[in-house]
């Protein structure tokens, strides 16, 4: 039984991706992205609740890695598409749509590839973060043709084969990464909450972690492709 509680709190994923897009809609993008952070915060600790509960033991024929990936397509790429192409952040007409299927189609790519989670706890290529993108472009609001250029490099970045820290798992770093990455995510808490007038100096703060992680995945991974193997 308790493992299929925690399959059902995966798949609440699903649901509060469905409010974001009745919110965006509803042109409350401010509630689109606080339904977006719970998400985050689900995913943040449904794998947990998965090893406490041993569900591959208890459940083995259902797939709760799949559930898993089914909710964070909708969470971390479909619905953060939906947002900055129903507020006018992308172009408009059939540019601001091929920009938008960049994206869906090369997370698709993302996700199912079978090293998109690496043995040592890193992800291969972009790793989807397309909610935090979303995010500050709300915030900063540059231009549709700036935000265009940014997703198209990030879409590039998804088939470059770096590896990415997956920020509670990677060992290397870990103490520092989640402190900081704590302390960030409060600070995108309050930028969500002053939503759309958030204060640009906390933004401009606030992109010190994206840096600092973006940083580190690059170090991490040139020591991982580098390092001489040991000898038989």
């Amino acid at each position: 039984m308790t493992a299929w509680l925690v399959h059902a709190f995966t798949a609440t994923g699903a649901v509060l991706a469905y409010m974001a897009v009745e919110a965006t809609i509803a042109g409350d993008t401010r509630l689109a992205f606080v339904w977006l952070m719970v998400a985050t915060l689900v995913d943040a600790i449904d794998g947990v609740l998965a090893r406490l509960a041993r569900v591959k033991e208890r459940t083995p024929h259902f797939n709760g890695a799949r559930l898993d990936d089914i909710v964070d397509y909708l969470t971390f790429v479909f619905v953060p598409v939906f947002i900055l192409r129903h507020d006018g952040l992308l172009p408009a007409g059939a540019v601001g749509l091929a920009i938008a299927a960049a994206v869906l189609l090369s997370s698709a790519y993302g996700f199912s590839r079978e090293d998109a989670k690496t043995p040592d706890h890193f992800f291969t290529g972009f790793p989807s973060y397309w909610n935090i993108v979303a995010i500050y472009m709300v915030a900063i609001q540059l231009s549709p043709l700036i935000n265009a250029a940014f997703l198209c490099g990030f879409v590039i970045l998804v088939f470059v084969p770096i590896g990415y820290v997956y920020p509670s798992r990677t060992p290397r770093w870990q103490r520092a990464t989640v402190t900081l990455g704590t302390l960030w995510a409060i600070t995108l808490v309050a930028i969500i909450w002053r939503l759309p007038d958030a204060p640009r100096a906390l933004v401009w703060v606030s992109l010190l972690y994206p840096i600092y992680y973006f940083t580190l995945s690059l170090a991490l991974h040139v020591q991982r492709t580098t390092a001489v193997p040991p000898r038989a």
